[in-house]
C-alpha cells in the first residue's frame, strides 16, 4: 500500500462520488462537491446541496492529487434549478464531456452534458437536459466498438421509482418485499453527445437461479451509483445497495444485460452513501470511493479515496474491508 492509498485525495474541499478515468496517460477524477454546511438529513437527500464541480487530477497513482478549481457551476446551466450530484466524464471526438445529474426548474432530476477541450474544464453546458433522461448518477462506458452507453438511476431522493408509469409521479409506489427490484437505466448516447439513440430502459439484475433480485433483498438489490467496467470481454455492473451500504457487482455478456449477481466489492464505509468507480491504471485495477472519516462522520461531508482492487482471472472481485489496514 502506498502513502496515498485509503487516504483523502484532497482536504481543501469535501468531495464524493468519484468517477475515475485515465485520459492521455494521466488520472482524472470527476467527483461531486459536498458543501461545508450543516443540514438536517432526510431520505430525499436534501443534505446534499452541491452547487458545482471541481475536477481532480494525478500524474501517477502514488503521486499528489491536484484540485483544478471550478469546472462548472449550476448558475451557468440554463435548465438547472439545484443539486449538481454525482457526475461522470467521457472523451470522444477529441472532446471531453461531463455528464451530470441535476434538478430542473420543476425539481425533477435530469441528466445534462457539458463539453470542454480540456479534461479539467471549464465545461460549457448544453442548453437543455438530454431528452428522455431522468433520475441520477450517470456512468458512461465508451465501448471497444466506439458506442457510448449511459447507466444511471437512484432510489428515494434519486426519484427512480417515481417514473414507473412512464411519467413523473412523486407518489408512485415503492417496490417492496417480494416485488421485483428496480434496476439501473441503460441508454446509448448519440455520437455527438446531444441525446440518446432511444429511450432509456431498465436493466435486469438476476440471482444465481436466474430470477430477478427482489426489492426486499436489501443486501443485493440495486439502489444507486452504477458503474460499468469490462474484463476479459465481459461486462461488470457494480452499484451501491444504499440502505445496507454495500458495493456489489453483477456480470453480463452484453452492455444492457441481463446481469447476474456475483458478490460484494466493499463492506460499508463511514457515512451513509457508497459511490464508486473502477479503473485500470498501468495494468492494475483500483477502486475509487468516498467516506466521511475525515469529517468525523458527517454524511454530507465526504472525501474521495482509492484502494487497490484485486480481480481474479475469472472476473471475481476480492471483497475489500475498508478499515482493516488501521488495525
Amino acid at each position: 500500500m502506498n502513502d496515498n492509498e485509503r487516504k483523502p485525495l484532497v482536504t481543501n474541499i469535501f468531495t464524493a462520488d468519484p468517477s475515475a478515468h485515465v485520459f492521455d496517460g494521466k488520472i482524472y477524477i470527476y467527483p461531486s462537491h459536498d458543501m461545508d454546511i450543516d443540514h438536517e438529513e432526510d431520505d430525499d437527500g436534501e443534505q446534499y446541496c452541491m452547487e458545482d464541480y471541481h475536477i481532480l487530477s494525478m500524474d501517477t497513482i502514488d503521486g499528489p492529487c491536484k484540485d483544478n478549481g471550478l469546472a462548472l457551476h449550476q448558475d451557468d446551466i440554463p435548465w438547472v434549478g439545484r443539486q449538481l450530484w454525482a457526475p461522470d466524464a467521457v472523451k470522444v471526438n477529441g472532446k471531453y464531456y461531463l455528464v451530470f445529474p441535476a434538478k430542473d426548474k420543476d425539481d425533477v432530476f435530469r441528466i445534462g452534458v457539458a463539453e470542454s477541450d480540456s479534461p479539467v474544464g471549464p465545461f460549457k453546458p448544453q442548453d437543455n437536459y438530454i431528452e428522455g433522461s431522468y433520475s441520477i448518477d450517470p456512468a458512461v462506458l465508451l465501448d471497444d466498438d466506439g458506442r457510448i452507453y449511459c447507466y444511471n438511476g437512484g432510489l428515494w431522493g434519486g426519484q427512480l421509482e417515481m417514473w414507473q408509469s412512464g411519467s413523473f409521479n412523486p407518489d408512485e409506489h415503492r417496490p417492496e418485499g417480494d416485488e421485483k427490484a428496480l434496476g439501473p437505466l441503460f441508454a446509448e448516447f448519440k455520437q455527438d453527445m446531444t441525446g440518446f439513440v432511444a429511450a432509456p430502459k431498465m436493466i435486469d439484475i438476476l440471482d444465481e437461479n436466474g430470477e430477478p433480485i427482489k426489492a426486499g433483498d436489501e443486501d443485493r438489490r440495486y439502489f444507486e451509483g452504477p458503474w460499468m467496467h469490462k474484463f476479459n470481454g465481459k461486462y461488470y455492473l457494480s452499484y451501491s445497495t444504499g440502505t445496507t451500504h454495500y458495493l456489489c457487482y453483477a456480470e453480463g455478456d452484453k452492455p444492457d444485460g441481463p446481469f447476474t449477481y456475483k458478490g460484494r466489492i466493499m463492506e460499508p464505509v463511514i457515512g451513509w452513501t457508497t459511490h464508486h468507480s473502477i479503473v485500470e491504471i498501468n495494468g492494475e485495477w483500483y477502486l475509487f470511493y468516498h467516506d466521511s472519516e475525515f469529517s468525523g462522520g458527517a454524511s454530507n461531508k465526504r472525501s474521495v479515496k482509492y484502494t487497490k482492487l484485486n480481480i481474479a482471472e475469472d472476473g471475481t472481485i476480492e471483497t475489500i474491508h475498508p478499515y482493516d489496514h488501521q488495525k
